[in-house]
Order: structure tokens, then sequence, then C-alpha cells
């Protein structure tokens, strides 16, 4: 991945406030040449100190995606207030942008 996309990528991942949710395909959107999958590859590379805020980008079905942090990943969004319905979803009104 080029450097320059995978800034792209973080910036956009860093700007998602707190109780709000994105996906990869809306992040990609927001880049040059970006695409979900390219997205979620620069979530997995980034270094366990990054900091960013990877737990608020899901799938465009507004579910948390399948991978080992998954767990992680809901119980950190259910702390920042996002809730889920009974099919693991969030609700429309929480997506940003």
């Amino acid at each position: 991945m080029k450097p320059a996309l995978r800034e792209q990528i973080l910036t956009v991942m860093a700007a998602i406030p707190p109780g709000r949710v994105t996906t990869y395909g809306r992040i990609a959107a927001m880049t040059e040449g970006g695409t979900p999958r390219l997205v979620a590859r620069a979530l997995r590379e980034l270094p366990d100190d990054h900091g960013l805020p990877w737990f608020r980008v899901i799938t465009a079905s507004r579910r948390v995606a399948e991978h080992p942090g998954a767990i992680e990943q809901r119980q950190r969004l259910v702390a920042e207030g996002v809730l889920f319905d009974s099919r693991g979803r969030v609700p429309p009104e929480v997506m940003w942008p």
C-alpha cells in the first residue's frame, strides 16, 4: 500500500468522534484510490501502541466484522454508548459522517 493512501486512511479514522462509527467503505470513499479491503489492511497493520480508534470502523451491514478483536471492539463501542440491536447492528443515526 502506498504510504500516502495509508496516511489518508489513518487521518480519516482518527477523525471519527466518540460514540459514532463508520464503515470500511465510507473511509475508502474519503481517500484517493482506497478500497474497503485496503482500509481493513491498514487497520490490521497498525502497531500495538497506535492509539487510533480502530474499533469505530464497522462493516457496511453496520456490524462488527469477524476478527480476533471483535469482542473487544464491541465492548469499546458499548462503553462509548453505541447500542446494538438484536441482530448485532448499530442504528443508522450513529453512523459518521
